[in-house]
């Protein structure tokens, strides 16, 4: 099921005493989220809270948020998971949320074959790489490269990949 809303991140601290809130980043980098302009205390988009200002600071999105104006208001909200809803961010061609891939069908472009879902996406600096579970239980590393990867449909929730030899043949 893909998700509408997603998680920015946490709140872990104050920064200054007029509310500026630290936000530790569940994302690519604190600047993926400086354009957000409204961000949401609930996965299901009930709580909106409007980003009054946002800024990149070392490994952390400092943020002004609407009804929050003393460090003793941004107190109370250290630990506060907050979401953006996936629609306000634009996301360069080719690229999807890491959340759209989790389950999704992988099979061959070649032969059809089905070798399971996408259960965790690892980043490894050069590309990222894909952990997929057969419905043995079995788990096959796929590298997410262009070359190996002919189409994700994250609406219909498939993958449709060129393994090379060794990477899901069976080892018995």
């Amino acid at each position: 099921m893909r998700k509408e809303f997603l998680e920015a991140g946490r709140v872990v601290g104050t920064h200054g005493i007029k509310g500026e809130l630290r936000l530790e980043p569940w994302c690519d980098s604190a600047a993926f989220l400086k354009g957000v302009h409204t961000l949401y205390w609930d996965k299901d988009g009930r709580q909106p809270v409007k980003v009054l200002h946002s800024r990149p600071h070392k490994s952390f999105l400092l943020l002004t948020l609407e009804g929050v104006s003393s460090a003793t208001e941004g107190d109370t909200l250290r630990g506060r998971v907050l979401y953006f809803k996936k629609a306000d961010i634009a996301l360069p061609d080719g690229r999807v949320f890491v959340q759209d891939l989790l389950q999704c069908t992988v099979k061959d472009a070649a032969t059809g074959q089905v070798y399971g879902k996408v259960t965790d996406v690892f980043s490894t600096g050069a590309n990222d790489v894909y952990e997929i579970t057969g419905e043995n239980g079995r788990k096959a590393l796929f590298p997410a490269v262009p070359s190996m990867i002919d189409v994700i449909d994250v609406e219909n929730g498939v993958m449709t990949v060129r393994p090379i030899g060794g990477i899901f043949d069976d080892e018995d």
